[in-house]
């Protein structure tokens, strides 16, 4: 596994308990508390078993956008990670420090995680690993030549993105599309927790000042790139796949991916919310889905709390409990 040194001092980070925990203590009040925790999950044995075309019917357009999406995401969350942690020290309330802490603890878990299931695609035939490492040249070039605040910019468009697509997996049913059970726990995991901070990048750009003039112009060059990206890339990977070629299945699997929720028109209406001049993304209300979700994968009897780490299945679970009194 060829890991960038970046992600090593994440990885460490991690390992050592202190991923999301800010050292730099100034400022901040030991009242102060997250929303949400840093769960350090593995998803080792849950892909066992994992098969090239994943998707519900194996899928072969679903598989291949899926997998190229997730190529994007460790040097993705490594970018947004360097975006936020560039103003960290520009923010006074305690509580808002506490979630820029655990959204860094939470991004690098994502980016590992994410890094170790492209060595599967990897193995099955995807050129994953090419994408990743052309995707964190590419971010890192954007780090280095432009201001940060256009970087954290970025990262509050590609924030709320993300923040939609999880929305649509949490309240739809995900075995509609994703087939493999692993899959679907991962994509449900991550989905979870992107919901959970999905205000924390925004609440830092609206604190140092950012533009409404910025966000929305970034807003609109995201939107476009994003999408040729991720058409480009699935286009290509499909085109290295002999079963496209195979008579009607194309046709077949584009049809059956149209009427997915993952083209839902809901989607592109949410997306361009954020355009509002008074936009913020708790605006899209998914605290009951949050909570849903919380108790089916991280209770007490949650689909995932077998592969969390100790600690984070103590703080997982005292959440669990702190929302059921609160219901």
């Amino acid at each position: 596994m060829t890991v960038s040194p970046e992600s090593q001092s994440q990885t460490a980070d991690l390992d050592n308990g202190t991923a999301g925990i800010d050292t730099d203590t100034a400022g901040a009040t030991p009242a102060a508390q997250s929303s949400f925790p840093v769960r350090r999950v593995s998803f080792a044995d849950p892909l066992d078993g994992l098969t090239k075309h994943f998707a519900k019917d194996s899928n072969i357009v679903i598989s291949h956008l899926l997998v190229q999406l997730s190529t994007v995401f460790p040097a993705g969350e490594e970018f947004f990670v360097r975006s936020v942690r560039a103003f960290r020290d520009d923010i006074t309330d305690p509580v808002l420090r506490k979630e820029i802490a655990n959204f860094i603890g939470q991004e690098s878990v994502h980016g590992r995680e994410h890094r170790e299931m492209n060595e599967r695609f990897q193995e099955l035939g995807y050129r994953t690993m090419k994408t990743d490492r052309w995707t964190d040249w590419r971010l890192k070039k954007v780090t280095n030549t432009q201001s940060p605040i256009l970087c954290l910019a970025v990262t509050v468009a590609l924030e709320h993105c993300t923040a939609v697509l999880a929305e649509m997996m949490l309240e739809t049913d995900a075995s509609d599309y994703l087939g493999h059970p692993g899959v679907q726990s991962f994509m449900l995991w991550h989905a979870l927790e992107e919901s959970e901070h999905k205000s924390v990048a925004f609440d830092v750009y609206k604190a140092v000042g950012g533009s409404e003039e910025m966000r929305v112009k970034v807003m609109r060059a995201m939107l476009r790139i994003f999408t040729a990206r991720a058409v480009g890339l699935t286009a290509w990977s499909l085109l290295r796949d002999r079963e496209t070629y195979r008579r009607g299945r194309l046709r077949r699997d584009l049809a059956a991916f149209r009427k997915s929720p993952l083209l839902d028109r809901k989607r592109l209406q949410a997306l361009l919310d954020f355009n509002r001049p008074d936009f913020h993304p708790n605006d899209h209300e998914t605290a009951h889905l949050v909570d849903q979700w919380r108790e089916e994968l991280f209770g007490p009897d949650g689909t995932l709390t077998p592969h969390l780490g100790g600690s984070a299945r103590a703080e997982a679970a005292a959440m669990s409990g702190a929302a059921a009194s609160a219901a």
